[in-house]
């Protein structure tokens, strides 16, 4: 009788077991604890952090602007990938006049390689890229190998020559202005060779490894404004033009290396305005030729109007705020 009652008590007791197994090893399951362990607590993944934004720069996109004149052409060349963009005439040519300024004082520079020039033509080379100074450009012209005799067979000179092929330059050649064939300031030049040659000073093959920063500070330090007090008959204000249609996002990530040229010629009744910018990013020229009874301060604000179209995001574009359109003038 006694075993009968401890039989019925152990199949109990295995029966009960059983039932209070179920809920512990669903409760096991239920917490989340995929290793097998006893009791962890549930795991946790951080959520990855989002990517900021790329900073604002210039990239290739439509450019409107109601230009009144003979000449309005662009090009913009991105440093990182050489692409160019622009303008459908970007490959059209006018005289480069002051803008080729930066070149011959790379010029000049780069063959001199550690070599320190002297006092005089430093402060020269200075000169002609601050103040647009013609006599400092000249002086430095000639010790860099340029001449003002007309080339044999049409031509162009050593320093011209030596853009060409140290820049990749296809669209570049002497002018041939009767009477000034010799002069550098009327030497034919595209947007599209004009930020050739910017990144070309930008990524040292110009100046060379000694000169380049010193040539794109001085680019940097242009002075002077449109206005007549600043325009002297051999130097002249040059800072305006691109560098005012860039926003504060843009040029305070580094400096913008500028240098402009800007002649009345009254051959043609026309200004020739240039606008040239680099930065490690991109090299940005604007080339205008129109009527000289419009001022100087017309072609700045095509230049200045050409940058701003050009920047991306442009400001509101990720709130999506409609813009008012830029570049009417």
């Amino acid at each position: 009788m006694r075993s009968r009652v401890t039989m019925v008590l152990a199949i109990t007791a295995v029966l009960l077991g059983g039932v209070l197994l179920v809920p512990a090893a669903y409760a096991r399951l239920s917490s989340g604890d995929s290793s097998g362990g006893g009791g962890g607590a549930a795991s946790t993944v951080a959520a990855p952090a989002p990517t900021p934004p790329p900073p604002p720069t210039l990239a290739a996109g439509p450019v409107a602007v109601n230009f009144k004149g003979e000449f309005f052409s662009w090009a913009l060349l991105d440093q990182q990938t050489g692409k160019i963009a622009g303008s459908p005439n970007m490959n059209a040519t006018s005289s480069t006049e002051s803008m080729l300024k930066a070149w011959i004082v790379s010029d000049y520079l780069r063959q001199l390689k550690d070599k320190e020039p002297t006092a005089a033509l430093k402060k020269a080379a200075s000169l002609a890229i601050r103040e647009s100074n013609d006599d400092a450009a000249n002086l430095v012209y000639r010790a860099a190998g340029g001449s003002y005799a007309v080339p044999a067979g049409g031509q162009p000179g050593p320093v011209l020559k030596r853009a060409i092929s140290t820049c990749g330059l296809t669209d570049t050649r002497r002018g041939n202005t009767p009477g000034y064939e010799g002069w550098w300031s009327f030497t034919r030049m595209s947007p599209r060779d004009a930020v050739r040659l910017g990144g070309c000073i930008a990524d040292g093959r110009a100046a060379g490894p000694k000169w380049t920063k010193w040539v794109l500070s001085e680019m940097s330090q242009v002075r002077g404004t449109t206005a007549d007090k600043d325009q002297k008959p051999k130097s002249g204000g040059g800072h305006w033009g691109i560098i005012d249609g860039l926003p504060k996002s843009i040029t305070a990530q580094g400096p913008v290396s500028i240098k402009n040229g800007w002649t009345r010629i009254y051959d043609d009744g026309n200004w020739h305005v240039n606008c040239l910018a680099v930065t490690d990013k991109w090299s940005l020229a604007v080339m205008l030729r129109y009527p000289i009874k419009n001022s100087l301060d017309y072609g700045a604000q095509v230049c200045a109007s050409v940058a701003t179209q050009l920047v991306t995001p442009q400001p509101g574009a990720a709130l999506k705020v409609p813009q008012q359109p830029v570049g009417k003038l």
